[in-house]
């Protein structure tokens, strides 16, 4: 991988991360469209590292609200004393599904699952689900049912929402588009979806990054250079998440999502097309 290249797989990492449409799939479709090699599920973790640094940056006063929280908690003997220190241990039991099923089918996403019609077919499979998800929505609202804030997160709907944040083994399917879906369904206002989102994808995304680099560091720094490509795409990663991370959930507040739902629905049957007519190999 040369200098370039680790800079645009920065700059699509930091993008599309955030974005319900996938990072994975961008990184993929980027390295088949330009005739790159697939940068592959090590250096997109350890990348991954960045959108760590990203969210620790960006929800600072959540994340000291909460770990203060579950720490009086504990030292009380009270661990659920307070909705922040539920909400802490929520998140952890949320993140529960995600490693039991990353750690059984591992090979399967590092490999099989990496292949363009697999992406292809769950960039348009999200995009449905966020369909259903968006006309729920719009009907709490029209029956004026108020929709939950963070403050009125239950266990039910962490696990929910973990549950649906296993579809991002899958890359095309997206973290954020999963888990914000699931959140849209539970009954979340779409900013609380988004927020809820990033908090609960934290720790996954520490323990992939952390998991791939101690299992594949040698080949990640085998090549001279390759310790910097991958510390520049890392930095590139982090700005531009910044970015997108401010960009959706101010957008959120406003829209809905579908102009993510038009984009993965293009997406997926452009790629399709490609595919069927033997522009791109799988």
């Amino acid at each position: 991988m040369s200098l370039w290249q680790a800079i645009v797989y920065g700059l699509v990492q930091g993008i599309t991360e955030f974005l319900p449409i996938s990072s994975a799939a961008h990184l993929r479709i980027v390295a088949a469209v330009l005739g790159w090699s697939d940068p592959g599920t090590a250096f997109t973790a350890v990348i991954q590292l960045a959108i760590v640094v990203t969210l620790l940056l960006y929800f600072w006063h959540d994340l000291v609200k909460i770990g203060t929280a579950m720490l009086q908690g504990m030292r009380s003997g009270q661990p659920f004393v307070s909705h922040d220190a539920r909400l802490g241990w929520m998140i952890v039991v949320g993140t529960v599904p995600i490693v039991v099923l990353g750690l059984a089918f591992k090979k399967h996403v590092e490999t099989s699952l990496r292949s363009l019609y697999v992406i292809a077919v769950a960039e348009i499979g999200l995009a449905l689900a966020l369909i259903i998800a968006e006309a729920l929505e719009r009907s709490r609202t029209r029956a004026g049912v108020k929709l939950k804030e963070m403050g009125d997160v239950t266990w039910i709907d962490s696990i929910i929402i973990g549950l649906a944040q296993c579809l991002a083994l899958i890359p095309g399917a997206s973290r954020s588009g999963s888990t914000i879906t699931g959140g849209l369904l539970v009954g979340f206002t779409r900013e609380t979806a988004a927020r809820y989102s990033f908090l609960l994808s934290l720790p996954s995304f520490l323990g992939a990054g952390v998991l791939e680099f101690a299992h594949h560091r040698h080949e990640l720094l085998a090549t001279q250079g390759a310790g910097l490509n991958l510390a520049v795409a890392t930095v590139v990663a982090i700005f531009v998440g910044y970015a997108a991370v401010a960009f959706l959930m101010n957008y959120l507040k406003r829209h809905t999502t579908w102009l993510f739902i038009i984009y993965r629905l293009a997406l997926g049957i452009a790629l399709l097309g490609l595919l069927t007519a033997g522009k791109l190999a799988p």
